[in-house]
């Protein structure tokens, strides 16, 4: 039997013993949210701790657990390496000051990334449940945490398999050679053959995205009607998504291994390739050449911030779903900073692949402002426009260098100053192509597409590219559904196989929205709104559930209880004050943006061929909004509900797992209680626990764990006849 049990103490107590379980069961408190220290109510009880959860640690309650540690660590990278890493994280560095970027991002990811990620992970592990049953059982007038994150996870989800439905027909369309958008079509105009206009003003590439795949329309307001081939796609992409998380972690824990590794095989073929390109080493370098001044400033860091913040997935209930199908003493806090590492070395992989290639297609379009340019200066000769003097004599135009046209324009520049802009010539400077940010789908189905088309063997390329993507997005679709049905499945007895393919199903019919030829400025418009401000609140909502209203001090103990091990001091300090305040600072910061930011869209004009910012008409405006309010709304309307009990406390429904607990651990104390009575007092177990109470940094003292001990043996009830109150931490 355990030092300091329940019935120890007892045994060293006034009080009669009970001499049946029945009778000790009996004493217990009925479980309301008002008495019960089930709940957090600031002047009753004490939320449970989360040490010892309603869960049998062998696993014996039927819920599933993974086959391997392999396999979980496999599905949080699937989750958190995604497509930002490609196409978001590349972007920020060339913007933000290159390789000085990493130094903010580095300090952010210590002090708030991992102890955040480490928070959700322990609390899904301990707990085992999704995130609407995780933040009741922490603290019920909190627990609209949970359904917000569903409801955030839904509308992610509805527009990011939108974008993998794109990577699927690019990924189709890559069985060609050439490449379908290698070169701009060519309309028959009567007897000529003319190049469609729309394509030279603009290029290929972007024509063949704006065009051939969206068929876009000029604005919002004009939905143009479904794009039959997205359409297909989108389906598609719902099918695989279904078929990868049907049968849950069993199913979703095999596509892991392919999903989660293949895209790193396809980043290192890249990289290889890209290493041999002409310009590539001029990317590379243009990347890493620190911009330290930049650092200065605070948008730097709030770019920075939010990057750490997305880069994990937290708040999407995702971590805590995966995390909830763990053995109880798994050490979590080795998952969290593995994981964490393991992405931010995979966003600069990705970022030197990125630049590699980016560097390679500037080499090319610079080469070519050359030869066009160069056109123009042996035309001016021609017709006497410029005189042949002005040319270096060492200058060969058939084998133009851009050092030579660099010499050439800087001479012709300074001789006819005042005639010069009627010339029309460019500077064609490298470092200009290089400093040309893209980010998202425009790097991804544009910029990049076109340094392809370049590649020999450019449809392999191409193949690998997009099926890497398709990959890098369903791991994180995967962690998405999981957030999502965990929930469910957590508080509904459904089967699984008919609530995976329901929500799918009604996803798609949802994601209609998104496949019409306006649809892509609905998935900027979702991309803006929907996350971020409500997943920046509730994962603030998150750390201060835990960290002030359940107690870091606890919450400490509880995890040296779970992993063996006393957690670094440092992560104290880290959820309760760091992480809360830089929370704070970021919502401000995207309140302000947000403020100060006109919203808006950027179309696509075909007249022009050229994107132009518009602002949203009233209808869409409000939809921005409701996005925002609704995805927050169950915040408030739980802490009301429960704070006036009109919603019951959803801690207080024991699973099947904690009957089967309470009844083995019942039947424990029978035993136990009649070894008790028939020995001496002298013969009984010593009532002094065997750990001490964390107390927070540098304390030593182990009273406090006899004398405000909330519960014995881990629940949130009690054997003890009058149980000392809770001591509430602030």
């Amino acid at each position: 039997m355990p030092k300091g049990s329940k019935v120890t103490q007892r045994e060293h107590s006034n009080e009669h013993v009970t001499e049946s379980v029945a009778d000790l069961l009996a004493l217990e408190a009925p479980m309301d949210y008002k008495s019960s220290q089930m709940s957090m109510n600031m002047a009753g009880g004490g939320p449970p701790p989360i040490g010892k959860p309603d869960i049998s640690p062998d696993l014996e309650d039927g819920r599933p657990a993974w086959n391997s540690k392999l396999q979980y660590i496999l599905a949080q990278v699937g989750f958190s390496v995604g497509l930002g890493n490609v196409w978001r994280f590349p972007y920020l560095c060339q913007k933000n000051g290159g390789g000085a970027y990493l130094v903010p991002y580095f300090i952010l990811l210590i002090l708030i990334g991992i102890p955040l990620f480490f928070l959700e992970l322990a609390v899904g592990q301990r707990i085992r449940r999704g995130s609407i049953g995780v933040w009741n059982y922490v603290y019920p007038r909190l627990g609209g945490i949970g359904v917000s994150s569903l409801m955030v996870c839904g509308f992610v989800g509805l527009y990011y398999n939108v974008i993998i439905a794109w990577s699927i027909f690019y990924f189709f369309q890559s069985f060609q050679y050439p490449l379908p958008w290698s070169d701009c079509p060519i309309r028959i105009n009567g007897s000529q053959a003319i190049v469609e206009p729309e394509c030279e003003k603009s290029s290929a590439t972007t024509y063949f995205w704006y065009r051939e795949t969206l068929n876009i329309t000029s604005t919002i307001a004009d939905s143009g009607g479904l794009n039959w081939r997205m359409t297909l796609s989108l389906l598609a992409a719902w099918f695989i998504v279904c078929l990868a998380v049907i049968k849950g972690i069993q199913s979703s824990g095999k596509v892991m291994y392919f999903s989660s590794l293949f895209p790193y095989v396809v980043l290192f073929c890249f990289l290889v390739r890209g290493m041999f390109l002409k310009g590539a080493v001029d990317g590379i370098a243009h990347m890493f050449t620190p911009k330290l001044e930049i650092m200065l400033e605070p948008q730097v860091w709030r770019e920075a911030a939010t990057q750490v913040f997305f880069a994990l997935g937290l708040g999407f209930g995702g971590v805590i779903a995966f995390s909830s199908y763990n053995k109880i003493d798994n050490n979590c806090h080795f998952d969290a900073v593995l994981v964490s590492f393991i992405n931010f070395i995979t966003s600069i992989l990705a970022t030197l692949v990125v630049f590699a290639v980016l560097g390679f297609k500037a080499n090319i379009m610079n080469e070519k402002c050359v030869v066009e340019n160069a056109e123009k200066i042996l035309g001016y000769l021609n017709s006497n426009v410029l005189s042949p003097d002005l040319i270096p004599p060492h200058v060969n135009f058939s084998h133009l260098t851009s050092s030579d046209y660099a010499e050439m324009y800087g001479v012709i520049k300074i001789v006819k100053e005042d005639s010069f802009a009627q010339l029309g010539l460019e500077q064609c400077l490298l470092e200009d192509e290089l400093n040309k940010s893209v980010q998202g789908t425009g790097l991804a189905f544009i910029a990049f597409t076109e340094a392809m088309t370049h590649f020999p063997a450019s449809p392999f390329w191409s193949v690998m590219f997009f099926f890497m993507l398709i990959n890098l997005g369903l791991g994180s679709m995967i962690g998405t559904m999981t957030g999502i049905t965990t929930p469910i499945l957590d508080a509904f007895k459904i089967r699984k196989e008919i609530l995976t393919v329901g929500c799918c199903i009604v996803a798609f019919f949802c994601g209609l929205l998104f496949v019409q030829r306006s649809g892509n400025y609905f998935v900027a418009m979702f991309d803006d709104y929907s996350a971020g401000l409500p997943l920046t609140i509730v994962v603030v909502l998150e750390n201060i559930s835990v960290a002030w209203i359940y107690g870091t001090k606890r919450f400490m103990q509880d995890l040296e209880d779970m992993l063996g091990f006393r957690p670094y001091a440092v992560y104290f300090y880290l959820w309760k004050y760091v992480s809360p305040v830089c929370l704070l600072i970021l919502i401000s910061a995207t309140i302000v943006e947000m403020a100060i930011t006109a919203p808006g869209y950027n179309a696509w004009v075909q007249d022009l061929a050229s994107e132009r910012f518009q602002s949203y008409p009233p209808w869409a405006l409000v939809m921005c909004f409701a996005l925002i309010i609704v995805a927050m709304l169950p915040l408030p309307l739980v802490f009301i509900a429960r704070h006036y009990n009109w919603l019951p406390d959803g801690s207080n429904k024991l699973s099947v797992s904690y009957r089967k607990s309470l009844a083995k651990e019942a039947s424990n104390l029978e035993d136990e209680t009649r070894f008790i009575l028939g020995k001496n007092p002298s013969e009984a177990p010593s009532p002094m626990p065997g750990h001490r109470a964390y107390l927070g940094p540098g304390s030593s003292s182990p009273v406090e764990l006899i004398t405000n001990s909330t519960s014995i043996s881990g629940y949130g009830s009690s054997y003890q006849t009058n149980p000392a109150p809770p001591k509430s931490e602030s």
